[in-house]
């Protein structure tokens, strides 16, 4: 993709004409262009950083599959901008979900795994999305399909339209080693039912003249692999990747990509597409194998390390994409962003700043949508933090923290208190630890990982606590 530049007179301008926009009543035209923006967000399940056609590393082979055919992606991301470091809060999806809804870490949250109680968190009261746009212009209107993955329902985080607190067996999912089986169906992990629903909400919110958030929450990629006969046919003909080899994985990931090009029809066809911000994300990385917990000695998120379950790059580094009105078309970003950004900076762009917020762990990457002059993102914390307390045998099998600072990134083991240094712009594989040489640097990024948890008083690992057996309460103890 070609890199092209937006002067910053133009970017000030494009954020003049926006706030401008914010403040129109909706009910005053039905041109799209007068009315506050739309979002799309578009949300994956469990594929890879380099899990689609798209590269995610301008020019490098490795950052995107060698078999996987997301044809529809590679449109969008043509048409916006392309975020080479882009993190999930999490490693599993439920932690994740929640970063992302209420801008805060799952550590602050003390949400760390997938299947605890959550009893303890007032989802009504926390800032969430449409709470936040609603606070902008009241007539934004939120809706939710697909996996939910949370312990409330939509409606009690301002979601007027929703198809319920959806989790994995809705999309089809088996807990057993079927699961890795291809299954053929019409309608894979309920694609085009989701796809309807989307584009259905979007009609209707247009016929009341107003603004909208939609969170398509896809099933796929998530096992149980599900796919259509023509997909899985085309991909049997095709020859496999030397990193990506799975038949039906691939056919899913297709059927997947086919959603999200009849997203963009029916976008185009209402006449929406030039004011709604499209965000394509995964709420964690790839599996590091099919089946996924059969040993393996090369994850497939290579190059990056390991995969879904790790606060390891494979876990947790996951395609970004945004595209909308004013963003630079083919344009990429190699900062650090995350999960727990999208609430603010969605929020700004609907003309209101939370920057700053203590009680957040996200800031704004709205300047970097724009290519603006040394644009950063300010955030109260100083870096990305990401908490696994838990064994868990098919990952990195104890418990984990880390901390991405810069070019760096430390992981320490809550089990033993030792710790490893990355370079990830050296050692993007995380294969050479450099604690001995730069210790220092080691020792500030352990203090500011472990006084980060204190603060927040993070659920803390204790001997016994585990990736299944254990729910919220035995987490009684914390940093």
């Amino acid at each position: 993709m070609p890199r092209r530049k937006v002067d910053q007179g133009t970017a000030t301008l494009l954020f003049v004409l926006g706030a401008i926009l914010v403040g129109c009543n909706a009910e005053k035209s039905l041109e799209s262009e007068q009315l506050p923006p739309n979002f799309l967000f578009i949300l994956v399940d469990d594929q890879g950083w380099n899990g689609t056609s798209v590269e995610m590393i301008e020019g490098d082979s490795l950052s995107r599959s060698d078999f996987f055919e997301t044809p529809h992606l590679e449109a969008l991301a043509d048409s916006g901008m392309v975020f080479s470091q882009a993190y999930a809060a999490a490693p599993v999806c439920a932690p994740s979900r929640y970063s992302i809804q209420f801008g805060k870490t799952p550590a602050r949250l003390s949400v760390v795994r997938v299947g605890m109680n959550t009893d303890h968190i007032q989802h009504g009261t926390l800032l969430s999305i449409p709470k936040a746009l609603s606070g902008v212009d009241s007539n934004y209107v939120a809706g939710h399909f697909g996996k939910w993955g949370m312990g409330s329902h939509p409606r009690i985080l301002g979601y007027d339209d929703s198809d319920g607190p959806n989790q994995n067996k809705e999309g089809g999912f088996v807990n057993d080693r079927s699961q890795w089986a291809v299954e053929t169906k019409d309608d894979p992990k309920r694609i085009a039912e989701l796809t309807d629903a989307a584009v259905d909400f979007m009609a209707k919110a247009k016929t009341s003249n107003r603004p909208f958030y939609l969170q398509v929450s896809h099933y796929a990629v998530h096992s149980s692999i599900q796919a259509t006969q023509g997909q899985l046919e085309a991909f049997e003909s095709k020859e496999v990747g030397m990193r990506h080899k799975d038949v039906g994985f691939a056919a899913m990931t297709a059927d997947l990509d086919a959603g999200v090009g009849a997203l963009m029809r029916g976008l185009d066809s209402l006449g929406l597409r030039g004011n709604t911000y499209i965000f394509y994300m995964s709420d964690n990385g790839s599996v590091p194998n099919i089946p996924g917990a059969k040993p393996y000695t090369r994850s497939l998120n290579y190059p990056l390390s390991r995969g879904k379950w790790d606060a390891m790059e494979g876990g947790v580094r996951v395609p970004l994409v945004v595209s909308g009105p004013g963003i630079a078309k083919g344009a990429y970003c190699n900062q650090t962003v995350s999960g727990s950004d999208i609430l603010p900076t969605i929020s700004q762009l609907a003309g209101r700043s939370i920057a700053g917020d203590p009680t957040l762990d996200g800031g704004s990457f709205h300047e970097m949508l724009f290519e603006e002059e040394e644009a950063t993102i300010v955030r109260a914390t100083d870096g990305l933090v990401f908490h696994v307390p838990y064994r868990n045998g098919i990952a990195l099998k104890r418990p984990h923290s880390a901390l991405r600072k810069g070019d760096f990134k430390l992981l320490k083991f809550q089990d033993t208190g030792e710790t490893y240094l990355y370079d990830l712009h050296a050692d993007l594989g995380e294969t050479a630890d450099r604690t001995a040489d730069l210790q220092t640097t080691s020792e500030v990024m352990e203090r500011q990982l472990d006084a980060y948890l204190h603060d927040v008083r993070a659920p803390k690992w204790a001997e016994g606590i585990t990736w299944k057996e254990h729910p919220l309460e035995s987490f009684n103890s914390y940093h």
